[in-house]
């Protein structure tokens, strides 16, 4: 029984060494990419202390000071169609004066506006929303661009189902043509949505870019839709993120990039499950996990 099982076994392995060398977000054990989510993360009160907004210009150049090899962006659309830095759906809920959505604002009365973190936060920060266009300036300085993976919001309250299927569009469009200017190697850039419209316009748009399918409920169903969009990722919430999950993943020939978790714990146990990409809260704590030294 043994013997004929042998040769299963070795075409089961090659088989997964070729999907996983065909896949460049593929990485070995242990040499998963450490990813800034949102940057430097949210809004934390101890352990340690993060006084940023989450995806503000000073958040994600932190979480690159602080070793991370990639950044995760929230990206919107403004009213005139210039993608914007912003992660809640409502501009009250994180910003002093602003009201609405950011779909229902041009570009420079968003950049206007200030975040609000309350006490003690606002202490320490004294952010605004930027435009990408301003962030991909600040990366080009850099000897190489950071890994870049766009989490793209679209389901915002202020749109319709018609509005929001035209902003989505345009923000596909936007997205493409900013990163291409700027020259921003396609291997280096992880589209992420839930939108399977928008993973195929980006497709058509760019076809050597990246793309992640983001998975937080209904694990199985959905890795099949992912493996049918021919993505070469998937996103997977904290609760999503195991072994098995990333075992199954790996064996269709997609990467991992797993996101969540704030304690030490937490964060051991997401390594542990084998991710490709991790999008941490805390840059800093997930590479002593690792073992990697500044």
């Amino acid at each position: 029984m043994i013997k004929r099982l042998l040769p299963l076994l070795a075409a089961l392995l090659l088989t997964t060494a070729a999907l996983a060398q065909s896949n460049s977000l593929r990485r070995e054990p242990g040499q998963m990419v450490v990813v800034g989510h949102a940057g430097s993360g949210f809004f934390r009160p101890l352990n340690t202390f993060n006084p940023l907004p989450p995806s503000s210009l000073r958040s994600e150049l932190k979480a690159l000071q602080d070793g991370a090899e990639g950044l995760e962006v929230d990206i919107q659309l403004s009213q005139d169609s210039v993608p914007v830095l912003y992660h809640d759906v409502t501009l009250s809920s994180m910003t002093r004066t602003g009201r609405g959505c950011t779909s229902e604002q041009p570009a420079a009365a968003l950049v206007q506006l200030r975040y609000r973190g309350g006490w003690p936060y606002d202490w320490f920060q004294r952010e605004r929303i930027i435009t990408f266009d301003t962030l991909l300036a600040r990366l080009a300085r850099r000897p190489e661009f950071p890994y870049l993976h766009l989490d793209l919001h679209e389901d915002l309250p202020c749109l319709s189902p018609v509005q929001a299927q035209a902003s989505s569009a345009a923000l596909a469009r936007q997205l493409v043509r900013l990163l291409q200017r700027y020259r921003v190697p396609p291997g280096r850039v992880l589209f992420v949505t839930d939108q399977v419209a928008t993973l195929q316009r980006v497709r058509r748009l760019w076809p050597a870019a990246l793309q992640g399918y983001e998975i937080t409920h209904d694990f199985a169903a959905n890795l099949r839709k992912a493996q049918a969009l021919n993505v070469e990722a998937v996103v997977l919430s904290e609760d999503l993120t195991t072994a098995a999950n990333t075992a199954q993943a790996h064996a269709a020939g997609l990467a991992v990039v797993a996101f969540g978790g704030r304690s030490t714990k937490r964060i051991t146990e997401l390594v542990q499950a084998n991710p490709d990409a991790y999008e941490v809260d805390n840059v800093a704590k997930l590479r002593r996990v690792l073992g990697r030294s500044r």
